[in-house]
């Protein structure tokens, strides 16, 4: 018995389906009644079975150019269904990665495993439902966007027919006539999201698709990484833009100078580090002066003025005793919040201790 993930071709949603070699299954998906069938796949593989769990799995992973190891025997998995967030400083070894895990580079040694099949022993397997969106997009300047992706389709042998739908789905369909040549980065962007939904994947790995876009370009492409998710697809991708990743993603892992140096969700990542929150008090008449009596305070770790703004570093224990000082001594409060860490705060104290 074999099991299968397959898209409907209306909705995306992902259907699994059971069924024997060379057997002929009629399908109906649950969430549009549309109706279709599959083929499974004369003979079975006798390399390897999939992972039940993992989309990806990296194990051990070094790639050197020349001298330099650009990746140093680094190990994750990306769970499947999972929003998964690849973060590092420019150089840090994020694309060359990405590059090993398609098979786009020979690594010096580790494994990779897609979907359970090992990237080398079992090559076509392993890449079937992988999408893959580089760093840089490009695409033939003097053809329209529809005729990009019918291109695309005949090169991976895939039905032409969703992809009018497709080009809807990334908000282009008022500019399917033009030629790509016009289009601004956001657009070109956007297309290359539509590319890598030919054929509905189950794993995505996007290499920095937010760089270089403003936030109206960096919205649309957020709300489609979350659409993909929710239609069951595993996201992998890289980025620099922190707030980004925080906001979508399961888990994060963060490299640097090709080393991993940690993987966990953002909130584990904060208690790990032990970054603590800040107190940002609104007081009258501050005008950009710190209190010195907050200042000296035992267990203020620092304490910043900005205008009639206070923003403090503290332990727990002490935030009332900070508040009670400010009234004591005169201070006109005006408003209390607290400031929660951030992927920003812990990716920054990971990188700056791993220098």
């Amino acid at each position: 018995m074999v099991t299968k993930t397959v898209g409907c071709p209306k909705c995306k949603t992902h259907i699994e389906i059971q069924g024997s070699p060379s057997e002929t299954k009629i399908i109906t998906c649950a969430k549009c009644n549309t109706k279709g069938k599959f083929t499974f796949p004369g003979e079975q593989s006798k390399i390897e079975a999939p992972s039940d769990s993992y989309s990806i799995e990296i194990e051990n992973l070094t790639k050197k150019f020349k001298d330099l190891k650009a990746v140093d025997n680094v190990s994750f998995k990306v769970r499947k269904g999972e929003i998964f967030g690849f973060l590092g400083p420019n150089g840090a070894g994020k694309t060359t990665t990405i590059k090993a895990i398609l098979g786009l580079i020979h690594q010096n040694s580790g494994n990779v495993k897609i979907n359970g099949y090992d990237i080398i022993k079992n090559a076509i397997k392993s890449r079937k439902e992988v999408g893959y969106l580089p760093e840089r997009v490009s695409f033939y300047e003097n053809i329209t966007p529809l005729q990009t992706l019918n291109f695309f389709c005949e090169l991976k042998g895939y039905d032409k027919s969703t992809n009018k739908s497709l080009i809807k789905e990334v908000g282009l369909e008022d500019a399917i006539k033009r030629k790509v040549g016009t289009f601004s980065k956001g657009m070109v962007q956007l297309l290359g999201v539509a590319q890598v939904m030919i054929g509905n994947p189950s794993v995505y790995i996007l290499d920095e698709p937010m760089a270089g876009l403003d936030a109206r370009w960096v919205k649309i492409i957020r709300e489609k990484i979350k659409m993909l998710n929710e239609q069951g697809a595993t996201v992998l991708f890289s980025s620099h833009i922190l707030s980004e990743v925080e906001n979508i993603c399961d888990k994060v892992a963060i490299i640097n100078k090709g080393k991993l140096i940690a993987e966990d969700t953002v909130s584990n990542l904060n208690k790990y580090l032990k970054i603590k929150p800040r107190l940002k008090i609104s007081i009258t008449d501050l005008n950009g002066k710190v209190p010195v009596i907050i200042r000296d305070l035992e267990g203020v770790d620092n304490v910043e003025a900005q205008d009639n703004t206070l923003f403090i570093t503290c332990e727990s224990n002490v935030r009332s005793k900070v508040i009670t000082m400010l009234e004591d001594a005169g201070f006109k409060i005006i408003d209390i919040k607290t400031i929660e860490p951030s992927l920003e705060d812990a990716f920054v104290k990971i990188i700056e201790g791993d220098t």
